[in-house]
């Protein structure tokens, strides 16, 4: 897929320059680069791209500047998607952000690793859907077993909610895992009992719910 307008906000002028560099050798049409979470709004109200690529730190107080430019874009665009790509593993920060709805995404830098699959996911996200990075998922699993063990649910059910958070579909989590879709099913339906929420085949949904659900143990 080809032709999505991009927007690349990060105040690492070599990572973003490259990240640019990278989308227009691969089809995508850069429309804006920014430094700063005020020049970013600006780009993306002069431009209003398809797609908004921003770091959560950013001038001037390298707090959640860019986080915060973030759901602006989502309260004046919100058919805008938008992939905050950190160093940093701050769900706690995102969550407003990862359950306003469809075309949301949060990756950690030092985990993307395969470009075609990173492109994959942009591509996914500008299109409504959501990708949560595995790890950021795994923590907040973690955690909800240290609070309440009776609740926590199974490595390979953790596997399960990993690729779930990637916006697999059951067909797409039973071919990573080598699994039978009818497998992923129960595993699908485990989790969610396990984790008190409502069975659904919206994979957007069983991803904000998880995590949702998870953010207030």
């Amino acid at each position: 897929m080809t032709g999505l307008r991009a927007v690349v906000a990060d105040d690492d002028v070599l990572l973003r320059e490259g990240l640019a560099s990278l989308l227009d050798r691969n089809g995508f049409d850069v429309v804006g680069q920014a430094g700063d979470a005020l020049r970013l709004l600006e780009l993306v109200r002069e431009t209003t791209p398809d797609l908004v690529i921003v770091d959560i730190r950013m001038p001037p107080g390298y707090a959640t500047e860019g986080l915060d430019a973030a759901k602006e874009v989502r309260r004046e665009l919100p058919t805008t998607g938008i992939l905050v790509l950190s160093a940093h593993a701050e769900v706690d920060h995102a969550m407003g952000l990862l359950a306003s709805g469809r075309g949301i995404g949060y990756l950690l830098k030092s985990r993307v690793s395969d470009v075609a699959e990173f492109l994959e996911t942009l591509e996914r996200i500008a299109r409504g859907g959501s990708v949560v990075d595995p790890a950021l998922v795994q923590e907040l699993v973690t955690a909800s077993k240290r609070n309440d063990p009776i609740s926590g649910v199974s490595e390979r059910e953790r596997d399960v909610l990993a690729l779930m958070a990637e916006g697999r579909s059951n067909a797409g989590i039973a071919r990573r895992l080598w699994i039978t879709e009818g497998t992923v099913e129960k595993h699908v339906r485990s989790i969610l009992m396990k984790l008190g929420l409502p069975d659904t085949t919206d994979d957007h949904r069983r991803v904000l719910a998880v995590l949702t659900y998870l953010d207030t143990r």
